[in-house]
């Protein structure tokens, strides 16, 4: 029996900077947000977290296809913005949306690819029939130094998927994974703020890895670019995946409906997860998408994904993606960093 993609849910918080404002105050990056391609970003509220967005994710996945929280038997939370060092977050998620004690569950990390390695593991439970249903999370409220290219785009999102083997609204239909040690970010324990290893970001890191693992996809299922109606990759901002999807051969067509980061910026473990759910708002039965996410340190996971009859019946009965690019409330520099915690005693 296939598997795959049984209901999905995102939570994006209502603040937001625009990058202008950011340039404002560090003018000598004046230029940072044309180039980066990315306008405004989501800010955390006071009492958000990880877990918090995780938690209104996943209930607009369990509310999407009216799904009893008892059958999921595994629920993987992705972030590199755990609240807890020591304490994981998927108890506290699994607590608020009432699942049964009897489920197994377990922190990722893997810089902003955590949520689909998320993904990946619920799909072996599922898939060995060990489980029934599988939550996976990406969920982050990233950080960026003041003054740092980062703090353009660092921001604020969640994705929830529900993976299971029946009513599907999705099949994923294969999978491959790249995977390196390659040092292009990083924050050591104690720091509050990650660093970044330049030059590296970009060819080393994010172009080498999404481009590998998304050719080896497409050699193991002896597909084409051609092939698929839609294509996300990960967004760390908004030229990254423009480009690499032209290097690969894939048209700005196809990333379109998922390129959400112009809007929202780079939500880290959410990325390429929320723009697969901006694309799943679209798509319909029978299309195919294509996602690539990537994380730094540094590895690409990359999926084929059919849509299936499934998605009509769901589809409607929780907010999609761009539902929160309305209504918005702007903040400026100052109420920005008190909401992320950048002035400290």
């Amino acid at each position: 029996m296939p598997a795959g993609i049984v209901s999905y849910g995102v939570y994006i918080p209502k603040y937001r900077i625009r990058a202008e404002e950011i340039a404002r105050v560090w003018g000598e990056r004046e230029d940072m947000a044309q180039n980066l391609n990315v306008f405004e970003k989501s800010v955390p509220d006071f009492d958000e977290d990880a877990v918090t967005i995780a938690v209104e994710a996943t209930r607009n996945a369990v509310k999407r296809a009216s799904i009893d929280s008892a059958r999921i038997g595994a629920i993987y939370t992705g972030s590199e913005s755990h609240p807890y060092a020591v304490k994981p977050t998927g108890t506290i998620v699994g607590e608020a949306i009432g699942v049964d004690h009897e489920l197994t569950a377990a922190d990722f990390e893997f810089a902003c690819k955590a949520g689909t390695a998320a993904v990946q593991a619920c799909l072996g439970l599922v898939t060995a029939n060990l489980i029934d249903l599988g939550l996976a999370i990406g969920t982050d409220t990233s950080q960026g130094a003041p003054g740092d290219a980062l703090e353009y785009t660092a921001a604020a999102g969640a994705a929830a998927y529900l993976i299971g083997r029946e009513n599907l609204a999705a099949e994923i239909e294969g999978f491959y994974s790249f995977t390196t040690d390659t040092p292009d970010f990083w924050r050591r324990e104690g720091m509050p703020y990650p660093e970044h290893g330049g030059r590296f970001t970009g060819e080393p890191g994010y172009f080498k890895h999404v481009t590998s693992a998304t050719r080896g996809l497409l050699k193991k299922m002896k597909t084409i670019p051609e092939d698929y109606d839609y294509a996300v990759f990960h967004q760390p901002n908004g030229k990254f995946p423009v480009r690499v999807a032209g290097q690969l051969g894939f048209s700005r067509d196809q990333i379109e409906p998922g390129l959400v980061v112009p809007w929202i910026g780079n939500t880290y473990s959410g990325s390429s997860l929320i723009g697969l759910a901006a694309t799943l708002d679209v798509a319909r039965p029978g299309e195919r998408i294509f996602l690539a996410s990537f994380g730094s340190g540094a590895g690409s996971d990359a999926f084929s994904i059919r849509v299936c009859d499934g998605i009509e019946d769901i589809r409607d009965r929780a907010p999609k993606v761009r539902d929160y690019f309305e209504n918005v409330q702007y903040l400026d520099y100052a109420v920005y960093a008190k909401h992320k915690g950048k002035l400290r005693l």
